[in-house]
């Protein structure tokens, strides 16, 4: 995803001089095309993520549209007060990229795990906040932000579904996309491990259980309507995400649900909760061990679908 991003954003500054990138000290080799191609364009601010925000705002407050880059927690957490106070308060053009969400880095351990930033961005006002699932996802997203007003959080991860796009297909922030139709449960997913859900949903159609499966690509604003469309025709809902239970998509979507009185039969959210994660290894070997992976995810289906056509016989017919 972070190679989809940096070349779909370089052919945006070639069009557009007002677009600019900021990094913090890294993205030597990656950023290297754009900073040699479009100098007037890039700035690295140094270990200084707090600064770099500042710095952003600054720059979008004065006409420009300014890309923030940096790994997992840094360009959010160490610079949360500059993010609310300065980018999101003003409104101003400041798209924050970080880059390695989830487990993504999970080899360097609980401080590059970014497993708590969709909560903690999602309860600021005034930021579009898009986690895309796929590189396809990744580029138009990169495209969108570019022309959406105001703050924007954009969380890219290692991992990706490759390419789940259909032909002419348009990308809308805002909006769930449903990658899979199926009646027997819904299972929701943003983030890269959209296509560990995607495995799931083929390994559970062999066993005949079909899975709608939805690309929950942005967050905030978020689509109410074909949520509770798919929770009203499934009714069992599963929600994935490389994140804390509590405030991320979860959350997102239990309050929604249960706020419009729109309640599945069943609704189990997949995600970590065992609080910080005190081990380390690939982003594959932590999904296992938080129960988040392919398995872990049909195991749950299973359990979800059993529970509703169980529900279902005893009432008997109607």
């Amino acid at each position: 995803m972070r190679d989809a991003f940096v070349a779909r954003l370089t052919q945006l500054a070639k069009a557009d001089p007002r677009i600019f990138l900021v990094t913090g000290d890294l993205g030597f080799g990656v950023l290297t095309g754009f900073a040699t191609e479009r100098p007037e364009q890039f700035l690295n601010a140094g270990v200084a993520e707090a600064n770099m925000t500042g710095l952003a705002t600054g720059l979008a407050l004065d006409g420009r549209i300014v890309f923030t880059y940096s790994i997992a927690n840094f360009p959010t957490l160490r610079a949360l007060e500059q993010i609310r106070n300065d980018a999101a308060y003003h409104r101003a053009n400041v798209k924050i990229v970080a880059i390695g969400g989830g487990f993504s880095y999970g080899s360097l351990g609980m401080s590059h795990h970014a497993t708590e930033d969709l909560a903690i961005l999602r309860a600021i006002p005034n930021i579009t906040i898009v986690a895309p699932g796929c590189l396809w996802e990744a580029e138009e997203a990169t495209a969108s932000l570019a022309t959406a007003p105001g703050t924007c959080y954009l969380r890219l991860d290692k991992s990706n579904a490759g390419r789940t796009n259909a032909p002419n297909e348009r990308f809308v922030l805002g909006t769930i996309r449903t990658l899979r139709e199926g009646d027997d449960l819904t299972m929701a997913a943003t983030g890269g491990i959209l296509g560990v859900v995607l495995g799931a949903a083929d390994r559970m159609a062999a066993e005949g259980l079909q899975a709608r499966v939805l690309s929950v690509h942005t967050l905030q604003p978020f689509d109410h309507e074909t949520l509770f469309r798919a929770c009203r025709e499934t009714g069992c809902l599963l929600t994935i995400e490389e994140h804390v239970v509590g405030g991320g998509l979860g959350g997102l979507v239990a309050e929604t649900c249960l706020e419009a009185g729109v309640v599945p039969f069943a609704f189990h959210r997949i995600g970590i909760r065992e609080g910080f994660s005190s081990i380390v290894g690939s982003q594959e070997y932590l999904r296992a061990r938080c129960g988040m992976d392919e398995a872990a995810i049909v195991k749950r289906a299973r359990t979800l679908v059993r529970a509703r056509k169980a529900s279902l016989a005893d009432r008997g017919p109607a």
